[in-house]
């Protein structure tokens, strides 16, 4: 058997870790998430203060994420004009894209 690198041996406890899901009303989720944006907080950190649970203290990247298909590859693809093989240049279109939104949206508050 083959030993891990050192360097992951931080993330063991990440990875014994499980995921738990809460079945909830709306009006508890969008208050969750709602917190959770004001608060500048990931939706399980906010779980996580609200039930004294420490939480990282390094800073996430700041990022955002959705799951494309490859039918949704298509449809960029011809938003875009580029083969829907081209992903890395979908990617950079669709991030173009969402930083005109927020600069549209903040000009709009």
């Amino acid at each position: 058997m083959q030993r891990k690198p050192a360097r992951w041996s931080s993330s063991d406890d990440a990875i014994r870790a499980v995921q738990v899901a809460f079945d909830v009303e709306e009006a508890v989720l969008t208050a969750v998430r709602a917190a959770a944006f004001h608060n500048d907080l990931s939706t399980s950190d906010q779980i996580r203060q609200l039930l004294d649970l420490p939480t990282a203290t390094r800073p996430k990247r700041p990022r955002l994420t959705v799951s494309l298909s490859a039918a949704d590859y298509e449809v960029l693809g011809m938003r875009y004009g580029v083969p829907p093989e081209e992903r890395l240049t979908i990617k950079e279109r669709v991030t173009a894209e969402l930083i005109a939104f927020a600069s549209t949206h903040k000009r709009r508050k």
